[in-house]
């Protein structure tokens, strides 16, 4: 059977429209993009989502087709999940991925019986001295690089600074389509940036700025860096059902390049 998928928008609380790609039938499931990706990133992962939930792949804020309004605000992005939320019926499941997952769990967080479980891939949190940690001037840095129209140098340092990336890589990567691509979402990064706060210092997370009590799947790749498994052991030991899980084979990048695979664990997850 070909499951159809159509293209929409609601309007957020602060009047934004926010776009998205409806897909599948069964119990919905919200995708949260991480940073330098909109829906297009996750199409393949959400093709394969489709034949168990009604799928829901939208635009952040200021991202593809989605408009934006300043100043920005992280609640403002919590926001324009309960739109989509109250779009599929009033309650649905949350995937978020990297920073994209911190989101998700902001808006569990805030949001309450509007979130049924949370699915969680790799929130790239530092906790302890495997990786150095993010400068305290990286969100600063970020606007002062978009504020200058340097796209490419604030793609460059988010690279370089948050993802860890060796700088001898840097123009091998940009000479792929993807740069631009990031670039053109370069004024976003200082968002995601928000999001992160103080969870990239090196430093345990904040044992109460999370309050969610329903299930919540934290799971890491099996190739991914140390870091960033100790992030889901620690995220997972904070929450009331929080627990890590390891997905064989795979790392940061199992959204785009390992759909398949993360579907099926996404699915094991929310529906056994």
């Amino acid at each position: 059977m070909e499951l159809i998928q159509s293209k929409n928008s609601v309007i957020s609380k602060d009047g934004t429209k926010i776009a998205f790609v409806k897909q599948g039938e069964g119990p919905a499931l919200i995708l949260v993009a991480a940073a330098t990706a909109d829906h297009t990133d996750a199409e393949q992962l959400a093709a394969r989502l489709a034949g168990q939930f009604t799928v829901y792949n939208f635009d952040r804020r200021g991202r593809g087709g989605s408009n934006e309004a300043s100043p920005y605000a992280i609640d403002r992005e919590v926001e324009d999940i309960h739109a989509l939320i109250k779009e599929a019926g009033g309650s649905a499941f949350l995937f978020g991925s990297s920073s994209g997952a911190v989101l998700a769990l902001e808006a569990a967080s805030k949001l309450g019986s509007g979130v049924n479980k949370l699915f969680l891939y790799e929130p790239p949190f530092i906790v302890d001295e495997s990786r150095p940690p993010v400068s305290p001037e990286y969100v600063n840095t970020l606007n002062r690089l978009v504020a200058e129209d340097d796209r490419s140098g604030a793609v460059e340092y988010f690279m370089t600074e948050a993802v860890g990336v060796p700088g001898e890589y840097i123009e091998f990567m940009k000479a792929d389509p993807s740069w631009d691509k990031m670039s053109s979402m370069a004024h976003t990064l200082a968002y995601d940036g928000q999001i992160m706060g103080s969870t990239q210092s090196g430093r345990p997370l904040p044992a109460d700025r999370w309050k969610v009590s329903i299930p919540v799947s934290v799971t890491s790749g099996e190739n991914s860096p140390p870091f960033l498994h100790e992030a889901a052991k620690a995220l997972a030991d904070l929450l009331e059902q929080g627990e890590h899980r390891t997905l064989d084979g795979q790392d940061h990048s199992a959204v785009m390049m390992a759909p398949e695979a993360l579907a099926a664990e996404i699915g094991r997850y929310f529906l056994g």
